[in-house]
C-alpha cells in the first residue's frame, strides 16, 4: 500500500500540473495583449516546467512582500527571452499586479522583452547573453555568509556557447559555491535553427562534471525528474559542489501549434485564442484528474495526512481545493493582488574613522594603488565594502587594503574581466559599496552597459510612483581603471589606455573620473564613501607621483580646480591625471618667457567652467594623454551654450592622428610617447607661445 508521502507526493505532482496551465494561460494572454502581439514563445514554453517545479514546488525561501529583506533565497534569469513565463509567475505570486501583464513591451509598461529591476523582485537587468550566471554566482557568494541563502539560475543551452558562463563555472565550483544551483533549459535551439545548436554542447553532463560541479540531467517534460533534481539541491547534504540540473526537453514544449516552437513570433490573435481554449481544456482534465484522486484519500487512513499537506502547498500555489464529507471536492484559483511592498531606503555611507586614513606629505610622492590599500584599511572595517580584482590587484590596492580587514571580502577571479564585473555588480545590487578593479583597456563594454541599464531601471523603480525599490537602491559600484593615459608606457597598443574615457563616455550613467595625484584620489575615494554615488569609472595612476592637493580638499563631481591662477594669465592648459603635471612644467617654462599661464585640472568634466574659461577671451589649451575625453566634451559643451564660436583660441593637443581619427599607441617610454604626441612641457610651451604670437 502506497504511504502518505507517497500520496503527497502523487498530489503535488498533479497539482503542479494544473499551475502549468496556469501559467501558460497566462503567458500566451501576454503574446495576445503585447503591444506587438510578439513573444519569445519556444523558450519561454520550454522552461516552464523548469520554472513551476522552482517557484510552486517548495523550494525557494522567498519574501514577496519585500523582495530585498536580505536573507532570502535569490533567483536570476540569465535567458531573458523567458520573461514572459517569469512575469507570469510573478504576477501569480503577487510581486505586482495581473494588470502588468497587459500591453507588454510598450513605451508605458514596464514589462519589456527582457526582464529588468524596474519589474518588482527582478534584481538584474539581463538579456545580453552568458551574463545572468556570473551574476547569481555573485548572489551565491554573498549567500555564503550572514545570513546564508540560496541562489538560483536559470539559462538556456544556446547560451551556453558563450565564454562568460564557463568562467562562471570555473570559479563557482573553485570558490566551493554548493549554495548555487543552475537549470540548463535544454531544448536543443536557438535563433537562427529553433531545431538545434548552431554550435552542438554535446556531453554536456561530463563538462559542468569535468569543472567539479554536481550535475543532474533529468526529462523536463515531466514534473517529477525535475523536482526531485531540485529537491536532491535544496535538501541533501551539500559537499563544496555548485549544481547544475540539465533539463531535456524541446522548443515550445507544452504548446499545441507548431507557431510554438518559433523563437520570437507575432502570433495572430485567432492562433492565441486557439491556443489559450486547448489550454483551458487541458487544465480541466488536470483539476479532474487531481480532483477524483484527491477523493481517494479521504477513504485511506494514511491518506488523511497527505490530503492536510495538499491542502496547504495548494493553498500556497494560490488554489484552494474544497472538499469535505458531503461535499463534491472541487478546485478555484485564488485571485491574487500585489503584495510586494516599497522597499525600506537603504543608508549607503560608509562609516570610517577619518583618522585612520593616510596623512600626505606635499613633498613626497606616493602611488595611488598604496593610499588606496592604505585607505581602504579604514573603509573596510565597514562590511559593506568589498573589492574584485582580477588577476591587477597589485595595481590596484584594493585587495591588500580590505584583505587586512577580511580578506573574504578580498576576492580576485583570476583572469576574468567580465566575471569580475557581473560579481561586483551582484555585491552593489544587495546594498554593497563595491569595487572592481583591471587595466582601462579590459573592462568588459558588453556587460558594462547591461550593468548600466540595471541601474537606470533600479533608478526608475525607486522614483516611479507605485515603484517597488527606494531610496539607496541604485548600484554603488566602482570601476577602479589602472594605468590610464600612458602610464603602461612599454606595454603598448593592447594595454594602453587612451580612449577608454571616449568609449565608455557612451554609456549612460557613468561618472568618468581622471585622478591626478595621490590626496586626488584620497577626497575622490571619501566621496564614494559617502554613498548613492552610482557608477563610477575611476582611472588612477600607475607610478608614484607628486601630491598637488592640500589635506583639506574636498573632491566634488563635475567640478575642474585651477592649480595655478593669476590675473595676468594670457592662456589656460586644461589636462586631467598624469598630464597635469605636465601642464605645470609648461606653465613653469612660459613664466621663464614672461608669459602666464593658468593650469587646471580637470578630473571629470566642469561645463560650467569650460564655458566661463572661453568666455574669458583667453586662449585654452586642453592637453590630454588620450583622444581627447575633455576637448570632446569642450566641443559639445560650445555647440550647445553658444550660437558664435572661435575656434581659433581652442587648441587640442592628444592622441588623435592629424586627421582627427582615434588610434593606438605603439610601445614606448613616457618620455617617448610625451615627444611622440606634442605634449612634453617643453613641446606644450613652445606651441602655445606660436599660438600667442600669431
Amino acid at each position: 500500500m502506497p504511504n502518505s508521502d507517497y500520496l503527497f507526493r502523487t498530489g503535488r505532482l498533479k497539482l503542479l500540473e494544473i499551475k502549468d496551465s496556469d501559467i501558460r494561460i497566462l503567458t500566451l494572454e501576454q503574446a495576445r495583449d503585447a503591444v506587438d502581439k510578439g513573444i519569445h514563445i519556444g523558450g519561454a514554453f520550454s522552461a516552464v516546467v523548469p520554472f513551476v517545479s522552482l517557484f510552486y514546488g517548495g523550494i525557494m525561501n522567498l519574501d514577496v512582500v519585500q523582495p530585498t529583506r536580505p536573507g532570502q533565497d535569490m533567483f536570476v534569469l540569465s535567458k531573458g527571452h523567458a520573461v514572459a513565463t517569469l512575469a507570469s509567475i510573478y504576477a501569480d505570486l503577487g510581486y505586482f499586479d495581473r494588470t502588468v501583464l497587459k500591453n507588454s513591451r510598450s513605451r508605458q509598461s514596464i514589462l519589456n522583452g527582457h526582464p529588468g529591476p524596474i519589474l518588482p523582485g527582478i534584481p538584474i537587468s539581463t538579456g545580453p547573453l552568458g551574463q545572468g550566471l556570473s551574476v547569481a554566482q555573485g548572489f551565491a557568494l554573498i549567500g555564503k555568509r550572514n545570513p546564508a541563502f540560496d541562489s538560483f539560475c536559470l539559462t538556456g543551452d544556446g547560451e551556453l556557447q558563450e565564454g562568460l558562463i564557463w568562467e562562471a563555472v570555473m570559479y563557482a565550483s573553485y570558490k566551493r559555491l554548493d549554495n548555487l544551483c543552475i537549470l540548463v533549459d535544454k531544448n536543443s535551439g536557438q535563433l537562427d535553427d529553433t531545431k538545434q545548436l548552431v554550435f552542438p554542447l554535446l556531453e554536456l553532463v561530463d563538462r559542468f562534471k569535468s569543472f567539479g560541479w554536481r550535475v543532474i540531467s533529468v526529462d523536463a517534460t515531466q514534473y517529477g525528474p525535475v523536482l526531485d533534481a531540485l529537491r536532491t539541491f535544496k535538501f541533501s547534504p551539500r559537499d563544496g559542489r555548485p549544481t547544475a540540473i540539465i533539463c531535456r526537453t524541446r522548443k515550445g514544449f507544452g504548446g499545441f501549434s507548431s507557431v510554438m516552437s518559433g523563437h520570437k513570433v507575432e502570433i495572430p490573435d485567432s492562433l492565441t485564442e486557439q491556443e489559450i481554449a486547448l489550454q483551458q481544456q487541458r487544465r480541466e482534465l488536470r483539476i479532474a484528474e487531481f480532483l477524483a484522486f484527491f477523493k481517494t484519500l479521504e477513504s485511506r487512513e494514511e491518506g488523511v495526512a497527505a490530503r492536510d499537506r495538499l491542502l496547504t502547498i495548494a493553498k500556497a500555489m494560490n488554489l484552494k481545493i474544497e472538499s469535505g464529507r458531503k461535499k463534491t471536492p472541487a478546485l478555484q484559483t485564488i485571485p491574487m493582488s500585489a503584495k510586494t511592498r516599497k522597499a525600506p531606503p537603504r543608508r549607503k555611507a560608509i562609516r570610517y574613522d577619518p583618522s585612520l586614513l593616510p596623512k600626505l606629505d606635499k613633498t613626497k610622492e606616493y602611488s595611488a594603488s598604496g593610499v588606496i590599500t592604505l585607505a581602504m584599511r579604514a573603509f573596510a572595517r565597514d562590511p559593506r565594502i568589498v573589492t574584485i580584482d582580477a588577476d591587477l590587484a597589485s595595481t590596484s590596492g584594493l585587495e591588500a587594503g580590505v584583505s587586512y580587514v577580511d580578506s573574504t571580502r578580498a576576492i580576485n577571479v583570476g583572469i576574468a574581466e567580465a566575471n569580475m564585473m557581473n560579481i561586483g555588480e551582484a555585491f552593489a545590487a544587495m546594498g554593497y559599496n563595491a569595487w572592481v578593479s583591471t587595466f582601462c583597456p579590459f573592462f568588459d563594454w558588453k556587460v558594462l552597459r547591461r550593468i548600466a541599464i540595471g541601474h537606470q531601471e533600479r533608478m526608475e523603480a525607486a522614483q516611479m510612483k507605485g515603484g517597488w525599490l527606494n531610496e539607496g537602491h541604485g548600484l554603488d559600484l566602482t570601476f577602479l581603471a589602472t594605468a590610464p593615459n600612458f602610464e603602461t608606457k612599454t606595454n603598448g597598443g593592447t594595454h594602453m589606455g587612451n580612449d577608454d574615457s571616449l568609449v565608455f563616455d557612451g554609456i549612460a550613467h557613468l561618472k568618468i573620473i581622471d585622478a591626478s595625484c595621490p590626496q586626488l584620489v584620497l577626497s575622490i575615494l571619501k566621496w564614494i564613501m559617502e554613498g548613492n554615488r552610482g557608477l563610477v569609472y575611476l582611472r588612477i595612476l600607475r607610478a608614484p607621483s607628486g601630491v598637488l592637493y592640500d589635506s583639506d580638499f574636498v573632491f566634488d563631481f563635475g567640478k575642474g580646480y585651477f592649480l595655478r591662477r593669476s590675473d595676468a594669465d594670457r592662456v589656460i592648459i586644461i589636462s586631467s591625471g598624469r598630464g597635469v603635471f605636465e601642464a605645470l612644467g609648461a606653465a613653469d617654462l612660459l613664466a621663464k618667457s614672461g608669459i602666464a599661464a593658468g593650469v587646471v585640472d580637470m578630473p571629470s568634466v566642469d561645463e560650467a567652467m569650460l564655458l566661463d574659461l572661453y568666455d574669458s577671451g583667453k586662449k585654452i589649451f586642453v592637453a590630454e594623454q588620450n583622444n581627447g575625453f575633455i576637448w570632446s566634451h569642450f566641443q559639445r559643451v560650445l555647440f550647445r551654450g553658444r550660437k558664435n564660436i572661435d575656434s581659433g583660441r581652442l587648441i587640442a593637443i592628444n592622441t588623435l592622428a592629424e586627421n582627427g581619427k582615434p588610434q593606438f599607441i605603439h610601445s614606448a617610454t613616457y618620455g617617448e610617447l610625451l615627444d611622440q604626441f606634442g605634449l612634453a612641457p617643453e613641446q606644450m610651451a613652445e606651441k602655445i607661445k606660436k599660438a600667442i604670437n600669431r
